[in-house]
């Protein structure tokens, strides 16, 4: 039996883990996947150590950037974005084991925001700064947008939500939403940019599913804006994932 598994601390509910046993089930495919939880990223070593098994893994928070310095080599994409959530395990000459490093945050998101794209779609805001956030730029870089940062804080390469006039509302009409505001149980919480600049030109991009519409959407499409959520992008990488450790 084929294994697969999810690296994070801590882990709780895991998506990871229930689409993908759910698609081993229904496809009949003999394999199963297991949550490891572990305190310190170090312990990668002890996970793949005790489960010679392993045919790939997902990488999730905190270890994103962690994970690198354990590889051996990084796909364009993860090198650019400087985060991993995806690895896959090549055993080449004698069992030797490589750890290829992947992003599939970033085919996830393209896939899913790609076909909402006009040609008004020339600038995006990108809203926070984590780990996240560097896979959208990259990701909107490779449609042909040029995007901005927008952090809470003054920090190089951003501007702040006090900064954003009516001129660059105007320009930049894509916004994507990074940051966990919004996110269950604080549904009543939004980023604070000016909603009220917002018009049927903008596409406003949430990558939160939970709840299903987000206080800012529901403020984007108050104004006539497009409104789009994180959950296909979810889908979508997880596929990405599947299709890397199989192809």
């Amino acid at each position: 039996m084929k294994k697969y598994g999810l690296i994070g601390y801590p882990l709780g509910h895991s998506f990871s883990k229930g689409f993908f046993n759910q698609k081993f089930e229904s496809e009949k495919i003999d394999a199963e996947y297991v949550n490891f939880e572990i305190p310190d990223i170090k312990e990668i070593k002890k996970v793949i150590r005790e489960n010679p098994g392993l045919c790939g893994l997902n990488v999730t928070l905190p270890y994103k950037t962690q994970v690198i310095p354990f590889l051996d080599e990084l796909d364009h994409d993860a090198r650019l974005i400087g985060a991993v959530n995806v690895i896959k395990f090549e055993r080449g000459l004698f069992g030797r084991l490589k750890l290829k490093g992947y992003n599939s945050d970033i085919i996830g998101f393209k896939q899913s925001i790609e076909p909402l794209l006009n040609q008004s779609h020339r600038k995006a805001l990108i809203l926070g700064t984590g780990g996240a956030s560097k896979a959208i730029f990259q990701g909107l870089k490779q449609l042909g947008l040029a995007s901005t940062f927008v952090s809470r804080k003054l920090k190089d390469y951003c501007i702040t939500y006090e900064q954003l006039t009516p001129r660059i509302m105007s320009q930049y009409t894509v916004i994507v939403n990074t940051t966990p505001v919004g996110m269950y149980p604080n549904v009543g919480e939004a980023p604070n940019i000016p909603y009220e600049e917002l018009t049927p030109n903008h596409l406003l991009y949430d990558l939160l599913y939970n709840p299903d519409e987000t206080l800012f959407m529901k403020k984007g499409k108050e104004r006539g804006a497009v409104v789009k959520n994180g959950l296909e992008m979810l889908l979508l990488q997880a596929f990405a994932a599947w299709n890397i450790w199989n192809q």
